[in-house]
């Protein structure tokens, strides 16, 4: 039998919306990311393409139908970077294309000339800590959904020989991480939204995390010293030289290589409706189910000074205009008569 009256909804006292914030832990570890399906550097997992642009990176080998995209890796430099109009560079335009593309997409223009702003080491927008030079990952939002909790960043990079750049006798590990970074920390005003610095173990900063994107930029910096950033078949390079005479794929490769564990926490953002139904204590004391009847009498009263009695198993929204839009079972009926009154909280989240 169909509903023929309906209890209006009051939208300022029975109507409000809540905002909640789910994390989960996301490992990365090194073995992931080279090593596990195939040799080094022709991984199963990783995936370059004939534009050489960037790298994929898998958590199977990418023919699987099971694999699910983690991150890409990518490197560019800016024009005005030393690097720039090296002699003997590699794909120089498609790295500086990279550099302006992320600081665009990101950063947006500034200045009365209108240019794209470039990377900084602070948060205070004045364009003297400049990272002229990073290499980029961009996280998959598979694992990053709404974004990154802030302060739970954490990235272990080796710093020690191309063959054992993890050798902890050396102190070759070296770690950053965003734990210093707050709810306020970060800027608000960039097109690519909060972002927090990365600090290695001397309070130095190494890089920057965007939250909202998913995206590190880790700066050059990081791998200054070492003489044998990158493998080739004439020996090793430094992180510069690799930067100039590398293509971004083989850059990729050598980031790959040093990378032994990458972890954060992600944020899922669950909005809701919630709607407190009002049950009064003279409405909804029948039920509109035909059995409730027997020869015009009541079932549930033996005698007719009984009061009415039903129960409530499920909750009905509708629109304006009486169409049915949601449903909510209860998890057991509840009895209704005249001498009670019943508020149910229903849930809507989206």
């Amino acid at each position: 039998m169909a509903v023929t009256n309906y209890e209006q909804l009051d939208t300022t006292n029975d109507v409000t919306n809540t905002r909640t914030l789910l994390h989960e832990s996301i490992p990365l570890t090194g073995t992931i990311v080279s090593g596990t399906y195939g040799t080094f550097p022709d991984d199963a997992n990783v995936k370059n393409y004939s534009h050489g642009q960037f790298q994929s990176v898998y958590d199977y080998p990418y023919l699987s139908s099971s694999a699910n995209h983690i991150f890409d890796i990518s490197i560019g430099f800016d024009e005005s970077s030393a690097m720039s109009g090296s002699l003997g560079s590699t794909q120089e335009s498609k790295k500086i294309n990279m550099y302006n593309q992320m600081s665009q997409v990101l950063l947006g223009y500034t200045g009365s000339n209108n240019t794209v702003r470039k990377f900084e080491l602070d948060t205070t927008l004045d364009a003297v800590n400049q990272m002229k030079e990073a290499i980029f990952v961009n996280f998959s939002r598979l694992i990053t959904k709404d974004q990154i909790k802030k302060g739970t960043v954490s990235i272990q990079l080796g710093t020690g020989s191309w063959s054992t750049p993890f050798d902890s006798t050396g102190g070759s590990v070296k770690t950053l991480t965003d734990a210093s970074a707050s709810a306020t920390e970060g800027t608000a005003n960039t097109l690519g939204g909060d972002y927090g610095l990365l600090y290695d173990t001397s309070n130095t900063v190494r890089g920057l995390v965007f939250y909202q994107a998913g995206f590190m930029a880790i700066s050059t910096s990081s791998f200054d010293t070492m003489t044998d950033f990158h493998s080739t078949s004439a020996g090793t390079e430094s992180v510069l030289k690799t930067f100039v005479s590398a293509s971004i794929s083989g850059s990729a490769d050598a980031l790959r290589h040093r990378i032994k564990n990458i972890s954060f926490n992600n944020t899922t953002e669950i909005n809701s409706s919630i709607y407190f139904c009002r049950v009064p204590h003279n409405k909804y004391n029948h039920s509109a189910n035909p059995t409730y009847l027997s020869a015009s009498t009541i079932r549930v009263k033996s005698v007719n000074t009984d009061q009415p009695v039903a129960y409530i198993t499920t909750i009905g929204l509708y629109s304006s205009d009486n169409e049915l839009l949601a449903v909510a079972k209860l998890s057991e009926p509840l009895r209704k008569d005249p001498t009670n009154e019943l508020t149910l909280r229903v849930r809507l989240d989206y």
